[in-house]
């Protein structure tokens, strides 16, 4: 890698042509992974990458005409000081507030480039040029910043915010959801069987552990190979898998942890009032994400939870 101050005013050139190619790259797959959840915000990207192509193409005019037809292949990885960027533009579906964040950080880091390059060119013709291009980046900064709010008026974005609680609802909350739920309430019985049978804080734990990371296990590879996400827009199975499988352990291992307590009477109180609290979180997800009304959710959760708890008892007391 080369360091910035050993480059040539024509390698300058060739660097900043190689960076507005890949910005408008860049920007054309932003807004082609944003195109069908965020209309108004794909607009605002594929308007900068017309921008892109537009100061490509003035550098590439001045290039030609300072140094001629060939312009050698300098890239960001060639020259010490440019920030790794993460590929965004890979992963689908698209996270708008990343996208903006990158954006935005793009920006900052060509205009900071077009500024230690005019400080450093001897040329006019160079000088005058970048300096109309820090202008120009640096409009696309505080574009960015603001979400181009010309293009994203209120009603946008509420819109895109309505879009957005979708996709975090469908992607992150209802598998993290369900296997709450699952952990919850699946292994009350054995647990509470276990305690009511055995009478033993430790054999309780155990199988607590043994009943939450098997559920855990078995929601994950279940949630995981339900669908892959293509048509339902729930996003990557696998990511759902960990999600829905790691929260339903954890909803196990909420009533469980109480049978560490040696006395066992403590430990049994100590475990219902963790059970009451799970049931309780459940029901605050479920009116805030999916619009259940009160009522109906802490019915819906508790009779599940209270039928499931007294299976528990009447099995492990008889």
């Amino acid at each position: 890698m080369k360091k910035f101050q050993e480059l040539t005013e024509r390698e300058v050139l060739a660097l900043a042509i190689s960076l507005e190619e890949e910005d408008e790259r860049v920007y054309a797959d932003f807004a082609e992974g944003l195109r069908q959840d965020y209309p108004a915000s794909a607009s605002m990207f594929e308007g900068m990458r017309e921008e892109e192509s537009a100061h490509r193409r003035r550098l590439i005019e001045l290039f030609r005409q300072k140094f001629g037809e060939h312009i050698p292949l300098i890239r960001r990885q060639d020259v010490r000081g440019f920030v790794e960027r993460p590929a965004l533009w890979l992963i689908r579906p698209l996270r708008i507030e990343a996208v903006r964040k990158e954006a935005s950080t793009m920006e900052v880091e060509t205009r900071r480039f077009y500024e230690k390059a005019a400080a450093r060119t001897q040329d006019a013709g160079i000088r005058q040029l970048l300096d109309d291009l820090i202008n120009e980046e640096r409009e696309h900064e505080e574009r960015a910043q603001e979400l181009d709010k010309e293009k994203l008026p209120a009603s946008v974005k509420a819109d895109e915010e309505r879009a957005q609680r979708r996709l975090f609802v469908l992607q992150i909350v209802q598998p993290g959801l369900a296997g709450l739920m699952d952990g919850s309430v699946s292994t009350l019985a054995p647990v509470f069987a276990a305690a009511f049978a055995t009478k033993n804080s430790h054999e309780a734990f155990l199988v607590g552990v043994a009943a939450s990371a098997g559920a855990g296990i078995s929601m994950g590879f279940a949630e995981a190979l339900s669908d892959d996400g293509s048509l339902t827009g729930r996003g990557h199975p696998w990511v759902r898998g960990v999600i829905c499988g790691a929260m339903t352990a954890l909803g196990g291992i909420g009533h469980t942890l109480p049978f560490l307590l040696k006395d066992f009477r403590v430990a049994l109180w100590a475990a219902g009032a963790v059970v009451v609290s799970e049931l309780a979180v459940i029901t605050w997800i479920r009116r805030r994400y999916m619009d259940s009304p009160w009522v109906s959710a802490a019915l819906q959760v508790g009779l599940g939870g209270v039928l499931v708890f007294i299976t528990g008892v009447l099995i492990g007391s008889s």
